[in-house]
């Protein structure tokens, strides 16, 4: 049996990455997901070969999963108003279906 579930993608710069992740838990992310990202939008391109770029300015996709829709709304309105003046980014929900609802509660 599945159970509906908000998530939360935040697509940004890796150099606010532990901000973001403050964020999320003092919101109540039981956890979340981080992968390196690339591709282009409104500020350009952002290549994800390891040869091109340095580290730290290399973008990061973070997920998490919430079983509430205001704590999500939470966690894109903080990273928004808090990095995306500076920094670029975008963020998103989607709502999903999940196994083992008792993972994602505070």
């Amino acid at each position: 049996m599945t159970f509906k579930a908000i998530k939360v993608v935040i697509i940004t710069e890796k150099v606010i990455f532990d901000g973001v992740a403050q964020i999320i838990e003092d919101a109540g992310g039981t956890g979340y997901t981080v992968v390196s990202a690339g591709g282009k939008g409104s500020r350009g391109v952002r290549p994800t070969n390891r040869a091109s770029i340095v580290d730290a300015f290399r973008n990061v996709k973070v997920e998490v999963i919430v079983s509430d829709h205001d704590v999500a709304e939470q966690i894109i309105d903080t990273v928004a108003a808090r990095y995306f003046d500076d920094y670029s980014g975008i963020t998103y929900l989607e709502e999903v279906e999940i196994l083992r609802p008792h993972k994602f509660h505070h």
